[in-house]
């Protein structure tokens, strides 16, 4: 008796999962939700990293200030607000459309940086990441809530074999921009329960930044320079819209209504967080305290992009 209420405990908890998870469907009353995400306040100041203190200087500092410091901003901002490159998503969808393939989260390690820095992971499934480069990177990635940070992965992301592997000097690594994919890597991102942040960075060069974020259901966009996003085939109801961005700590939502076949237009406007933001924000001109040399500064040349602070 005892065994058999366990098998039929079983079955109800494995009946419960399915009920509980998303089923995909046709759509065939599905209305659209149209919106734009905008940042109200000042900018954040980026992050900065002193180029001489990490590897691949030249080569990496293509992308850089002129002053020998390489500059990650997470906030990509327009003239007039407009939020770019942040997620939205619905949440309380438990039947709809089909995730599309195309979906599945690639990353490329190119020109020192994690491209894009913000994406849509999905729970118990793989992200593939390609080193473009001719130098080397290491993947090291953490889920992440309040509780704190857990390890996922920690692997070396090879280079393309036809890269030259030792530059004579600094005017050959710095010349050199040509972009091969490597051996894709391919690893599985199984968050603990609760959990919905996964963070990737390199292990070399600590301003290569990739962050996502677990979704549900395939209802789910990132907004374009215009701050502007569509979801479309949505089935009909009330819904709780979420944005999300790693570097904004306050919750950003607010309820929508689908009408069948219908369009529904929102706007949003997130205030920009103040205070220090992150421990290595960027330092104005602080060269003594990194010993930096003006012969340094010079030798670190940003031939493909000049960054602003």
């Amino acid at each position: 008796m005892r065994g058999l209420l366990l098998i039929i405990a079983g079955w109800l908890l494995m009946a419960g999962a399915t009920a509980w998870g998303y089923e995909e469907v046709r759509i065939t009353d599905g209305g659209t939700l149209t919106g734009a995400v905008k940042l109200d306040g000042v900018v954040p100041k980026p992050k900065g990293y002193n180029l001489t203190t990490l590897p691949d200087p030249f080569y990496c500092g293509r992308i850089s200030d002129g002053q020998g410091w390489r500059i990650l901003q997470p906030f990509n901002v327009g003239p007039a607000g407009e939020f770019r490159d942040v997620v939205v998503y619905l949440e309380g969808i438990r039947k709809g459309k089909p995730f599309e393939e195309s979906s599945l989260t690639h990353i490329e390690a190119k020109d020192c940086q994690f491209l894009p820095f913000t994406t849509v992971v999905r729970d118990d499934r793989s992200v593939t990441v390609v080193n473009m480069d001719p130098v080397m990177h290491d993947i090291q990635a953490y889920e992440t809530s309040h509780l704190g940070a857990r390890v996922l992965f920690n692997v070396p992301l090879p280079m393309n074999p036809n890269h030259p592997r030792n530059f004579k000097d600094r005017s050959d690594a710095a010349l050199y921009h040509k972009h091969m994919a490597g051996a894709p890597m391919k690893e599985l991102v199984k968050l603990s329960k609760g959990r919905r942040i996964f963070v990737m960075q390199c292990g070399f060069h600590a301003y290569m930044e990739s962050w996502g974020v677990a979704v549900h259901n395939p209802y789910f966009a990132k907004t374009d320079e215009q701050g502007r996003f569509t979801l479309t085939d949505v089935p009909p109801g009330t819904y709780k819209l979420v944005v999300w961005h790693p570097y904004i700590r306050t919750a950003n939502e607010q309820t929508v209504t689908i009408d069948p076949k219908g369009t529904t237009e929102t706007k949003i406007v997130v205030t920009a967080p103040t205070g220090r933001l992150y421990a290595n924000e960027v330092l104005e001109h602080d060269y003594v305290r990194f010993s930096v040399t003006e012969e340094q500064k010079k030798d670190i040349d940003p031939m493909v992009h000049k960054q602003d602070h």
